[in-house]
């Protein structure tokens, strides 16, 4: 099945991830969708693109971090994407994730955002001055608050497409638990992030490439892992036989069959509640009934652990065949088989997923020109109290904060799709994490302000809090618009878990910004 390119980053949504522009345009990965339509003569053209290009880079790096109590060092991967504010050169700003794949810690993560000064020193050479801020712990680490620091300055060797170098950082917690200073490595990956500003949105665009953060297609991915018999969590415990997972994956295309992407999985039930994987992928893929059946094959490696699962380090390595049915013009449902392994834990299993494979926004244009679909990107905070069944407030409910990413995917102009992800930055819970998905209704009362519902369902868990596996969270929320681009949002919502105590009121704040991404084939 030939596909039409498009993608929506949910996630983000469970994290951050890179999306450099192809510098080729390529046939996307088979997803369902129309044939182009070929320009015509007799139409002129309704609007020239009306996209902002400021630059962007993913940041890819890799250190050693001496953990407290922690006889080896733990080798640390942080990615992040950040774009250029144009108001301040060489400044920029963005999501992050960073995760344990060594050092006997698997399952420790932190997510937030950084920000990132660059400068060019003398030919080639440059400097990148930063500063990442965000809620993180987990994978056996020391219990505190959960809120994670990380200063660098990096000297980097610029190479064209891309930039390498070395880094000095220190990684702090809030609590002191984890307080070092390490040496790593870096590359820089450079890109532009397109987009039509919010201003524009309702003008016709010509959809000529890739927009947004650049991928092709996204899948809503749920599974099931099935694991051997006889293996045991980290503290001996007999590991479930059965562990459901959901998650997310954002792909983009590299040449006609091949692509790459990221991926990122929450456990569900199972009994290990704080599991989580964030991996990076690559595959290929035929078409072997056109317009009906897609197959493949691919591998991934990343970061997983948590929920008392052994992983070892953190690494994780993943392969799987699967199949792609469309069922219309932008839908498809895969099925894929895995195995999955963690080389230096005993963590062994095979995995059985379904996927609802989505097809958006294009590398390539049809000629014709069309109303970008608006995608907003909120960066937060939310505040509850949550049960505790670990801990120092072990058989109480404490006051838990914790960092909130979003994407918001409008299919018209009051509908949209959601991703979220949280991790906990206040409230002695470190390691505590969700991720989310839904749906939701935005209703502007006027120029200025509006008002909104949505709900959401995903998993979440550790950080000693009672409430671990699927949980449900309806959410409403008001707004006001400080530009046409920035909206300071208030929320008030319900979180429930399915599985432990938590049920309780949640107040979240955040800023909200809007951009449109064009479409394309």
């Amino acid at each position: 099945m030939r596909a039409r390119a498009g993608l929506l980053v949910a996630a983000s949504i469970f994290c951050a991830g890179v999306g450099a522009a192809a510098a080729a345009e390529p046939d996307s990965p088979s997803a369902p969708a129309p044939s182009p339509a070929a320009p015509s003569p007799l139409v002129p053209s309704l609007a020239v693109p009306s996209l902002a290009v400021p630059s962007s880079h993913g940041r890819l790096s890799l250190e050693r971090v001496r953990f407290a109590g922690s006889e080896q060092r733990v080798g640390l991967v942080g990615t992040s994407y950040l774009i250029d504010i144009a108001e301040v050169p060489g400044l920029s700003v963005g999501p992050a994730v960073y995760g344990a794949v060594s050092g006997g810690h698997g399952g420790f993560f932190s997510l937030g955002g950084e920000l990132a000064w660059r400068h060019r020193l003398i030919g080639p050479v440059g400097t990148e001055i930063g500063l990442y801020a965000g809620g993180g712990g987990g994978g056996g680490a020391s219990a505190g608050s959960g809120l994670m620091l990380r200063p660098h300055a990096d000297l980097v060797w610029d190479l064209g497409a891309v930039a390498v170098g070395v880094s000095v950082s220190r990684v702090r917690f809030s609590s002191g638990h984890i307080d070092s200073t390490q040496l790593g490595l870096v590359l820089n990956a450079s890109s532009d992030f397109r987009f039509v500003p919010a201003e524009r949105l309702g003008e016709p665009a010509l959809g000529s490439g890739r927009t947004g953060l650049g991928f092709d297609r996204i899948q809503f991915v749920g599974g099931v892992y099935r694991t051997p018999a006889g293996k045991t969590l980290n503290d001996g415990t007999g590991l479930p036989r059965t562990i459901s997972t959901v998650g997310v994956r954002a792909e983009q295309a590299w040449g006609t069959n091949a692509f790459w992407g990221l991926e990122a999985a929450r456990a569900g039930r199972g009994g290990v509640g704080g599991y989580a994987e964030f991996l990076g992928t690559a595959g290929v893929e035929t078409e072997v009934m056109r317009d009906v059946l897609t197959v493949g094959g691919r591998v991934a490696a990343g970061m997983a652990g948590g929920g008392g699962v052994s992983t070892g380090g953190g690494l994780l390595v993943k392969a799987g065949l699967y199949g792609i049915v469309r069922l219309s013009n932008d839908l498809g449902l895969a099925l894929e088989g895995d195995v999955a392994r963690a080389p230096n834990g005993n963590f062994r299993a095979v995995q059985a997923t379904a996927a609802l494979v989505w097809a958006l926004d294009g590398p390539s244009h049809s000629g014709t020109s069309t109303k970008p679909a608006r995608t907003d990107f909120s960066a937060g905070a939310e505040r509850f109290d949550a049960p505790r069944s670990a801990g120092i407030h072990a058989g109480q409910s404490h006051a838990l904060s914790a960092v909130v990413l979003k994407v918001d995917r409008y299919l018209s102009p009051n509908f949209y799709v959601s991703g979220r992800a949280s991790s906990a930055a206040a409230g002695e819970a470190s390691g505590y994490a969700g991720a989310a998905l839904g749906a939701g209704w935005m209703q502007p009362l006027g120029a200025r302000f509006h008002v909104g519902a949505e709900l959401l369902a995903g998993a979440a868990g550790g950080g000693g809090v009672d409430g671990r596996g699927l949980l449900v969270q309806p959410r409403a929320y008001a707004g006001v618009q400080l530009t046409p681009t920035i909206a300071l949002r208030v929320g008030a919502s319900r979180v429930k878990a399915l599985d432990g105590r938590l049920n309780s009121n949640v107040l979240d704040l955040g800023l909200n910004f809007t951009y449109g991404v064009a479409s394309g084939d």
